[in-house]
């Protein structure tokens, strides 16, 4: 009997250093996630997230519109796959990267992107470096208060996505009941917020987490920048002409009272600063009055993208510019801006491009736009455009 008590204790006790946590030996078993799994692979694996909430982020960039919805590894995973999923289209047609494709740095090569229902009404923004700005009002004409409220107007569009509750369409709750149906979502809503339930607020939370995710600092003007103090300073990687065309870029112009440019730059930074490149808050229209179908004057669009990467690497641009996607090549952007005419109706232009009451003539040269181009390539990296957590998970 003794020796019988001897050896049951000698078992417990084994079986109990086994199943110590602190025995190296010991492995603890991950979560499942079968309908995640089955639906995305390889391509989303939730017990070894991506990083996207602690991205290198240089000192010298300071401007964050985060706000209440700090950027977390899950969050922004759900945002990715409901960034990519067409079931957020009434057709299942449609997504978010339907209208900002990752190759165009989340813009569109079309001037108008087409839904479920005809065409939108403006180009479709670029979403480079969105959370990086101090204006947080999104779309061209600053409707959306924030970035959160902007993610499912789309959606909830009749020519977009579909889900307007008008013109016979289904509603935003049909559409949360649509995707509380499917089973990578009630999986990814309960491994985000601890529940299956989805709510427009929750698919708003996580598009917007990563949305701004999506950043580029890895430009030849980043390079440069890091090495010196300021941007007035010239950059030791930059060619003589990037350089030039970075101070024409930085340096105000000073006009006559006719609004002729006598001296100094373009000015392009009073709208646009360095070293983010985004929309100075108080901007109005720009000159440009008109909509995509020319038919009637829109003087609203006062927003836009951050200039960073408005063209690839190569030096093509990524998809018309200007909220009507009148322009395709930098040399006439910088060609209407050097020569703005107050366009009757436009009671909304913005000041800076009227001085002394007159529409500003820059007057430029041939070597001042050849040198503002060469800088404005310097502003664009390479793998915004290929970094695989920003890419489809399907």
């Amino acid at each position: 009997m003794k020796v019988r008590n001897i050896l049951c204790l000698t078992t417990v006790l084994l079986l109990l250093v086994s199943c110590n946590n602190n025995d190296d030996s010991y492995i603890p078993i991950a979560p499942t996630y079968p309908n995640v799994e089955a639906a995305f692979g390889n391509t989303i694996n939730l017990n070894n997230l991506a990083n996207y909430s602690n991205q290198a982020i240089p000192t010298y960039i300071t401007k964050d519109n985060t706000a209440g919805n700090p950027i977390t590894d899950k969050g922004a995973t759900l945002g990715r796959v409901l960034f990519y999923d067409k079931n957020l289209s009434s057709t299942n047609t449609i997504s978010c990267a339907s209208c900002h494709k990752q190759a165009d740095a989340f813009s569109d090569g079309s001037v108008a992107s087409t839904g479920v229902n005809g065409t939108t009404s403006r180009h479709a923004m670029r979403l480079i470096n969105s959370r990086f700005s101090v204006e947080r009002k999104f779309f061209w004409d600053e409707r959306a208060a924030t970035l959160e409220i902007q993610t499912t107007q789309p959606i909830q569009n009749h020519a977009e996505m579909g889900f307007s509750g008008t013109n016979g369409d289904q509603s935003i709750t049909d559409l949360t009941a649509k995707l509380g149906a499917i089973g990578y979502y009630k999986e990814l809503f309960k491994f985000v917020y601890g529940d299956e339930q989805v709510t427009e607020a929750r698919i708003q939370t996580a598009l917007a987490q990563f949305i701004r995710s999506i950043q580029s600092f890895d430009s030849k003007y980043d390079a440069g920048r890091a090495l010196v103090a300021n941007d007035a300073q010239p950059f030791a990687n930059f060619t003589s002409q990037e350089n030039q065309g970075k101070n024409i870029f930085l340096t105000p112009p000073v006009f006559d009272a006719s609004g002729n440019r006598t001296s100094g730059g373009f000015g392009c930074a009073g709208c646009h600063a360095a070293p983010e490149f985004d929309i100075d808050p108080n901007t109005k229209n720009n000159g440009i009055i008109g909509n995509i179908s020319g038919i009637g004057i829109d003087i609203t669009n006062t927003r836009a993208p951050s200039l960073r990467d408005l063209v690839k690497a190569d030096g093509t641009i990524n998809g018309p510019m200007m909220h009507t996607g009148i322009f395709t090549s930098l040399q006439t952007v910088i060609g209407h801006y050097g020569n703005i005419n107050i366009a009757l109706g436009n009671t909304n232009l913005d000041p800076r491009l009227m001085p002394n009451g007159f529409g500003q003539q820059l007057n430029v040269t041939a070597t001042e736009v050849n040198a503002t181009i060469a800088f404005i390539k310097t502003l664009s990296g390479t793998n915004v455009y290929v970094d695989s957590k920003w890419s489809s998970p399907f």
